[in-house]
């Protein structure tokens, strides 16, 4: 589902109007950038929560020239499910 599907569905659930949820969730979506920039998390309860976390840097192989090469530090995003969302999703088996 890509972000036009996501509003459409928001909207036809919702019955609130597509510039309302349009604008609502580019507001949730800066909100939780701004936060997770930062270096907080952000619990969504009953869905999940997101952090960043570092991974550590690393030496990998070019798979072209079969060099050794440091891969460098990095941060990224991570979602841990919360207990109601892994329930849901694991009852679809």
């Amino acid at each position: 589902m890509n972000k036009k599907e996501l509003i459409d569905a928001i909207t036809e659930q919702s019955r609130l109007s597509k510039e309302s949820v349009t604008t609502g969730l580019d507001a949730l979506l800066c909100v939780m950038s701004e936060v997770l920039v930062s270096g907080e998390k952000v619990n969504i309860a009953n869905f999940g929560s997101f952090s960043v976390v570092e991974r550590k840097a690393r030496r990998g192989i070019n798979p072209r020239t079969q060099q050794f090469i440091l891969i460098p530090v990095k941060k990224s995003v991570k979602f841990k499910a919360g207990g109601e969302l892994s329930d849901k999703v694991q009852s679809k088996r």
